[in-house]
């Protein structure tokens, strides 16, 4: 199945705008899932609104509910949650460049595949890919996506460019009070050097296709025996059941003109937009 974009829009980089989409670049397609059944009647459980001592109830009578304590919860209509929804930005800006090691893995979420939507877009693609790569660099920027505003970085991979989603640093937890009760002793020496011929030996080039998950696998497996033997219980249920962009006409003259309109932030310091 082909790839479907999930977000079309502008990368821009100062003064130069690049139409280009976002696509994922994880699939769970390969994952198995299940249907719960219910086994005397063969037919798929469904899941009800219910509210303790009223029962089953009608899902335009829902309202959000913030957790104020006291077993109190703070009702929200959601008319007013759609009044402050972020309207969906044609536009991912790079706002500003840092080391491609100073990102700590911990605030990296999602990733995804950014490609130029045609030709004429392709030339700008590959001078911010490469510009990047020479530099070392990842450009960080921000973008509305289904009402949410996500913080995302842009660094080469391969031919094109990948983005990764980033947590906001309110979004951690504070790791030293998990931390705080490890001993700050100095490690015996001896296990140390042990420890760190045993990561010599073991230190290779990364290869994720050198690990699989096994219990995917013999689950497929369990599947296709199951599938094949005829005496598999089986169950049959009712039908009703189942589940433009902008084109950048002359990218020398827009990256000239950006550079105009940039100022040096100090000596040995790079350009910065003012």
């Amino acid at each position: 199945m082909a790839s479907r974009a999930i977000w079309k829009g502008q990368l821009r980089l100062s003064l130069v705008s690049i139409p280009v989409e976002i696509h994922s670049a994880t699939k769970s397609s390969s994952r198995v899932s299940f249907r719960q059944i219910h086994e005397p009647s063969g037919k798929p459980v469904k899941y009800e609104k219910s509210v303790p001592g009223i029962g089953p109830i009608n899902a335009k009578d829902i309202v959000k509910g913030y957790d104020t304590g006291d077993d109190q919860f703070m009702l929200i209509d959601p008319e007013e949650l759609e009044a402050i929804k972020l309207e969906t930005k044609k536009t991912f800006e790079l706002v500003q460049f840092v080391d491609a090691c100073e990102i700590p893995p911990l605030y990296f979420d999602k990733p995804y595949y950014v490609v130029p939507t045609d030709d004429l877009a392709q030339d700008a693609y590959r001078v911010v890919r490469d510009a990047l790569r020479g530099a070392g660099k990842v450009g960080l920027g921000q973008f509305t996506m289904r009402g949410k505003e996500y913080l995302g970085a842009i660094k080469p991979c391969g031919d094109g460019l990948l983005l990764e989603t980033l947590h906001y640093a309110d979004e951690l937890r504070d790791a030293d009070p998990l931390f705080s009760d490890i001993a700050d002793e100095k490690v015996d020496a001896d296990l140390l050097d042990v420890a760190t011929t045993l990561i010599d030996r073991k230190t290779g080039p990364f290869d994720a296709s050198a690990f699989t998950d096994h219990y995917a696998d013999a689950l497929h497996d369990l599947i296709a025996a199951k599938r094949k033997n005829k005496k598999t219980r089986r169950v049959t249920t009712d039908s009703d059941d189942a589940p433009s962009g902008e084109n950048v006409v002359d990218l020398m003259a827009a990256l000239k003109e950006s550079l105009k309109s940039t100022k040096s932030t100090g000596r040995g310091g790079r350009k910065k937009a003012s």
